[in-house]
């Protein structure tokens, strides 16, 4: 179980400390020519900083000693999975959106109506956050 937890956790450490390197770090985010230069400094820094916080998480999770080294590795990303999603519930409270008008449009889901559509970011870590829960009880069960 600790092998399926290993895996399971790295991929919850790639969507948020690999893949964001590739998709903010563009003209779609940190260098959208309609955002604030204060707030590309700030996707900057949160894409610097969630890259290292998963280094430190992958440490963990092949290097550690032991279980508890994982339920460190999952709790680092818990913890920006659950900030994810408190982002997108309080968007009301600070005029958030999903998406820029120049940044990564929603797509139509392979599923439903041709009406909906689905935003690319909830989409993604609403999937990783399922392989993090996958990953919490392969480590509850060893």
């Amino acid at each position: 179980m600790l092998t399926l937890a290993r895996i399971l956790l790295t991929i919850t450490v790639l969507g948020y400390g690999l893949a964001t390197l590739k998709v903010d770090l563009n003209q779609t985010h940190a260098a959208n020519p309609k955002w604030t230069p204060h707030a590309r400094f700030h996707v900057v820094w949160q894409i610097l900083s969630y890259t290292g916080i998963g280094l430190v998480a992958l440490y963990l999770i092949w290097i550690g000693e032991g279980p508890a080294a994982l339920r460190a590795a999952a709790g680092l990303s818990v913890a920006i999975y659950v900030a994810f999603f408190a982002a997108v519930l309080s968007r009301p409270l600070y005029g958030g959106g999903l998406y820029d008008d120049n940044g990564y449009p929603p797509f139509q889901p392979p599923i439903g109506p041709t009406s909906w559509r689905w935003d690319a970011n909830l989409t993604v870590f609403t999937g990783l956050t399922i392989v993090l829960a996958a990953a919490l009880v392969a480590l509850a069960l060893h």
